[in-house]
C-alpha cells in the first residue's frame, strides 16, 4: 500500500514539474506572487470593529455636505444547537483614554450632481490628510458639478432633489440615500442596518471596518437589489454574463487565459437592468458582492477609507455616454487599424517579416498590419528596443518598404527588465524602477514606475526612437504585475498604484504615438477605468477551445459595458495550433469584432493550413474589407458616443425582455447581428430583438423571437435590422488602396418596407452622414447625396 502511494505521489510530483518548467500554469486563489487581493475577507473578520453608517447628524441642502453618525459594532458568536452564530452587535469603545476617541464619530458626507444624470456619493471614514487634487480616471482631472440641473425640496423623511431624469432622497433616520427614475420607480438604496432586522442572516449595511491588524480603514457601499435585477459590466470578465449572484473581485491580474474569474482589464463600473450605472472612484482593490451572499445586497467592498461613488441614471446608451463623458471616450483609431493584423508568436527575422508580407499578397488575404511580437531582440523576451542585428539587416528599410506594399508594422514590449537586459542598470540607477520599503526593487525585474515623469520620458524617448525608423503601433503587453508592496514615486503604495499601473502604461504610449504618428493608437492587454482613452485592447491569452471561444465573447461584451468602444481578441486561441475546424469558425467572428488579429502558437498563417482553410480565410476576410464604411462610420459613432462597436443585444433594444438573456450573440454597431459558431455544425439556436431581420448572407427573412438559422457561405450567421443601408466598398488588398470616391450600398429592407437608412463616415470626414434611400416600384432609389463631389453612390441587391 505504502509502495503505490509512493509511486502515486512520485508521478504527481513529477507531472507537477513539468508543468511548472513548461510555464504554462498558474494557480489561482493562492497566496502567491500578484495573487489578486480581495478585500472581503476584512469584512467578515471577528476580530475587527465596524462602524455602520446610522442617521444624519448634520446637513446642508445648498452645499450638499453634512455629516453621518455612525455606530460602533463587532461580530459576536453563539453557539445555538451544535451551529456556530456570527452576528454583529453594538460595542463600547476600546480606546484609551477614553476622552480622546469618539464611540459614534460624525464623519463627513457629500452629495455632488455632476449632470442632470449623474450623481456623485462621497464618505470618509477619517481625516484625509494628502487629498488627491487631480484623478488620472476622470478625462478633466476633476469631475464637473452642475447643481442647477436639480431642484431641491425638503420632504418629511428629509431632503429631496429632482432634475428631468430622476429623483435623489436624504433621509435623516435612519439614514438613507434613495434613488428613483423620473417615473418615481425605487431604483436603488442604500442599506441601513434596520433594512436586514428581518432576517436571521448576518448582513453588513453601508458601512466602514478597523482593521484590527494594522488600523486601517476600509468602505462597504452597501446598496439593495431588487427581484430580476441584472447586473453587467465590471470591465473584460470572462464569468457569467449576468453578474448578480457573483462575488466579483477587481484586481488587475495576468489571469493566463479567458475562463477563470481573474482578469487583466478590471473596471470599477457596472450597469444594472433597472436603469442605473455605478462607478466607484478608487484604484484600490475592490471586491463587490452582487447577492452572492445575500440575495438583496449589493456590496461594494471597497479597499480605500473613502466611499467615492458615482450614479448613472438612464437606458444603457444614456449609462455609458454619462460615464464616459466623466472617464473619458475612446479617441478614433486610424482607418488601417481597422485592416486585418497578421501575427503570430513570433516572427525572428526581417526574412521572416518580409515573407509573411509576400505571402499575404500572393494569397490575396487583405491585410494592414504585420506585428513582430517577442523576438525582434537579440534574446528572445529580453526587450531592449533595439531590433537584433544579426537578423534585421536594415530595419528602417525593411519598415519602408512593408509600408509601401500596405503595411503597417506592429512591435512588441513590456514593461518588465530582467537582470541580464541592457537596460536593468541604467534603470535601477537612475531611479526609473519601483521600490521596496528598503530603497531596493521588489521583485528580480525592474518594473518601470510610470508614476514618475522622469521614468516616462525615458520610456517614450526609447518608443520615438523606433517611431522614427518607421514603426506605426507599439503593443503594450503585460502590466497586470505592479508590486502591491511596492512605493512609488506618487508616494503611493502599490495598494493604490497596482490597479492605476495599467492606466498610466496605457497613457504614456498612447500620448507618444499621438505626438510622433498624430493618432492615438495602442495594442494592450490591461486596464483600469480610464483606459478606454487609449484604444486599443485585446482579449488575452483564449486556449484554443470552443469554451474559450464563447468566454472570449463575454469578456468582449462585458467590457464593452464598461465604457470600451474599441476590443479584438486572438483569432482561433492562442495557446497552442489552432484546430482548423475552430479557427474555421473563429476567423468570421473576429473579422466582426472592432479589430482583428490572427495571434499565437504557429501557425496562424491561412496558408499553412489546407487550401479549404485558406478560401473560406479569404472570403471572411473580404467581407470585411468590403464591409469597411460600415464598420468605419460604426466605429466613430461608437467613439463619439461611449458606445461599444461589439454591443450587447439590450444596448440597442433595453425594452426587449430577452435582449437581456443573451450573451453568445452581439450587435457589431447599431444594425448588425453575429451569432458566432461555438461548435462544430452549420447552424444555430439564435434570438432576435422584434423586429424583422434580414441575414446578410441569404437574404432570408426573420421575425423576432428564437429561430433554428443555417449558416451562409462563411461560417457565422449575420443578420441586419429591417431598413438598414449597409455601404460597402470595393474589394482592396489594404485600407491604403481602398478608393472610398465610389461606394456601394446595400438595402436590407422587407417587401414591406419603403425607407432605408445607413451611415457613412470617410477618412478624414468632418462628420458622419445619414444615407437615406427611398422605395420607387421595385428598386430602392437614393434620395440625396450629402457627400456630393466627394464620393458618388451606387444601389446594389
Amino acid at each position: 500500500m505504502k509502495k503505490r502511494n509512493l509511486i502515486k505521489y512520485s508521478i504527481g510530483a513529477l507531472f507537477l514539474l513539468l508543468i511548472i518548467k513548461q510555464g504554462k500554469a498558474q494557480i489561482q486563489n493562492a497566496d502567491v506572487l500578484n495573487a489578486p487581493v480581495d478585500v472581503s475577507e476584512y469584512f467578515y473578520d471577528y476580530q475587527n470593529t465596524f462602524y455602520f453608517a446610522d442617521k444624519l447628524a448634520d446637513f446642508d441642502p445648498k452645499t450638499g455636505k453634512g455629516k453621518v453618525e455612525y455606530k460602533r459594532y463587532q461580530y459576536q458568536s453563539r453557539q445555538a444547537f451544535n451551529n456556530m452564530l456570527m452576528k454583529p452587535d453594538t460595542v463600547p469603545a476600546n480606546e484609551f483614554p477614553a476622552t480622546e476617541y469618539e464611540v459614534s464619530p460624525n464623519l463627513p458626507f457629500e452629495i455632488q450632481f455632476i449632470s442632470d444624470r449623474t450623481v456623485r456619493i462621497k464618505m470618509t471614514s477619517g481625516p484625509q490628510f494628502n487629498p488627491e487634487k487631480e484623478s488620472l480616471m476622470l478625462v478633466d482631472g476633476v469631475a464637473p458639478q452642475n447643481p442647477d440641473q436639480w431642484k431641491y425640496s425638503k420632504i418629511k423623511e428629509g431632503h429631496r432633489y429632482t432634475s428631468a431624469h430622476g429623483t435623489v432622497e436624504i433621509h435623516t433616520n435612519p439614514w438613507h440615500v434613495k434613488i428613483f427614475d423620473k417615473n418615481g420607480k425605487l431604483l436603488t438604496s442604500t442599506l441601513h442596518t434596520n433594512d436586514v432586522a428581518n432576517t436571521y442572516t448576518p448582513v453588513l449595511p453601508f458601512s466602514y471596518v478597523r482593521k484590527n491588524s494594522d488600523y486601517s480603514r476600509s468602505f462597504s457601499a452597501a446598496f439593495t437589489l431588487q427581484p430580476d435585477e441584472k447586473i453587467f459590466g465590471c470591465g473584460e470578465s470572462f464569468t457569467q454574463f449576468n453578474k448578480r449572484g457573483q462575488k466579483v473581485v477587481l484586481y488587475t491580474d495576468d489571469a493566463n487565459g479567458v475562463q477563470n474569474e481573474t482578469m487583466y482589464k478590471p473596471i470599477p463600473f457596472y450597469m444594472s437592468s433597472r436603469g442605473y450605472g455605478v462607478f466607484m472612484h478608487h484604484s484600490t482593490p475592490i471586491t463587490v458582492d452582487f447577492g452572492k451572499y445575500f440575495s438583496g445586497a449589493n456590496e461594494m467592498m471597497i479597499g480605500d477609507d473613502e466611499a467615492d461613488i458615482f450614479i448613472f441614471l438612464g437606458e444603457p446608451k444614456d449609462i455609458l455616454d454619462e460615464y464616459t463623458n466623466l472617464t473619458g471616450k475612446s479617441e478614433m483609431p486610424p482607418l488601417w487599424s481597422f485592416g486585418f493584423w497578421m501575427s503570430r508568436i513570433t516572427y525572428f527575422s526581417e526574412k521572416e517579416g518580409r515573407d509573411v508580407a509576400k505571402e499575404l499578397r500572393k494569397n490575396k488575404i487583405p491585410s494592414d498590419v504585420i506585428h513582430f511580437d517577442t523576438g525582434w531582440f537579440d534574446v528572445d523576451w529580453r526587450n531592449n528596443y533595439e531590433f537584433a542585428g544579426d537578423r534585421f539587416d536594415d530595419p528602417k528599410k525593411m519598415l519602408s518598404d512593408l509600408k509601401d506594399e500596405g503595411f503597417e508594422v506592429c512591435l512588441w514590449q513590456l514593461p518588465y527588465f530582467t537582470p541580464k537586459n541592457t537596460l536593468f542598470n541604467e534603470i535601477v540607477e537612475n531611479d526609473l524602477a519601483v521600490k521596496d520599503r528598503k530603497g531596493n526593487i521588489p521583485y528580480e525585474d525592474a518594473v518601470l514606475d510610470f508614476s514618475n515623469p522622469a521614468t516616462v520620458t525615458w520610456y517614450q524617448n526609447k518608443l520615438k526612437h523606433l517611431f522614427d525608423l518607421g514603426v506605426s503601433v507599439f503593443k503594450v503587453d503585460f502590466g497586470e504585475a505592479a508590486p502591491a508592496n511596492g512605493i512609488y514615486h506618487s508616494g503611493r503604495t502599490g495598494f493604490y498604484e497596482h490597479n492605476l499601473y495599467p492606466l498610466r502604461y496605457n497613457k504614456a504610449v498612447a500620448e507618444i504615438t499621438k505626438k510622433e504618428k498624430g493618432y492615438t493608437l495602442i495594442w494592450a492587454r490591461s486596464t483600469w477605468a480610464g483606459s478606454q482613452r487609449y484604444p486599443l485592447h485585446w482579449g488575452g491569452d483564449a486556449a484554443t477551445t470552443n469554451t474559450a471561444m464563447s468566454a472570449t465573447l463575454r469578456g468582449g461584451l462585458s467590457l464593452g459595458l464598461s465604457g470600451f468602444s474599441f476590443w479584438s481578441h486572438d483569432v482561433g486561441g492562442f495557446v497552442t495550433k489552432s484546430p482548423e475546424d475552430l479557427y474555421r469558425r473563429w476567423t468570421p467572428f473576429g473579422m466582426l469584432s472592432s479589430h482583428v488579429r490572427s495571434h499565437g502558437e504557429p501557425p496562424t498563417e491561412p496558408w499553412l493550413y489546407n487550401k479549404s482553410f485558406l478560401e473560406a480565410f479569404r472570403k471572411a476576410d473580404n467581407m470585411r474589407y468590403e464591409l469597411m464604411p460600415y464598420i468605419y462610420a460604426q466605429a466613430k459613432e461608437s467613439s463619439e458616443k461611449g458606445l461599444p462597436m461589439m454591443r450587447a443585444l439590450f444596448v440597442e433594444f433595453p425594452e426587449d425582455a430577452g435582449s437581456w438573456l443573451v450573451d453568445n450573440e452581439y450587435l457589431f454597431g447599431s444594425s448588425m447581428l453575429v451569432a458566432p459558431l461555438f461548435e462544430n455544425g452549420t447552424s444555430r439556436d439564435v434570438y432576435l430583438p422584434k423586429g424583422t431581420w434580414v441575414d446578410y448572407q441569404t437574404g432570408k427573412a426573420y421575425e423576432g423571437g428564437w429561430h433554428h438559422i443555417e449558416a451562409g457561405d462563411i461560417p457565422i450567421i449575420a443578420l441586419v435590422k429591417n431598413g438598414t443601408v449597409i455601404p460597402h466598398i470595393d474589394l482592396a488588398q489594404s485600407t491604403k488602396d481602398m478608393d472610398w470616391s465610389n461606394l456601394k450600398l446595400k438595402v436590407f429592407a422587407s417587401s414591406e418596407t419603403t425607407t432605408a437608412k445607413g451611415l457613412v463616415y470617410l477618412p478624414k470626414g468632418e462628420k458622419i452622414e445619414t444615407i437615406e434611400v427611398t422605395k420607387e416600384g421595385n428598386n430602392f432609389k437614393l434620395k440625396n447625396n450629402p457627400l456630393q463631389g466627394k464620393t458618388s453612390f451606387s444601389i446594389i441587391k
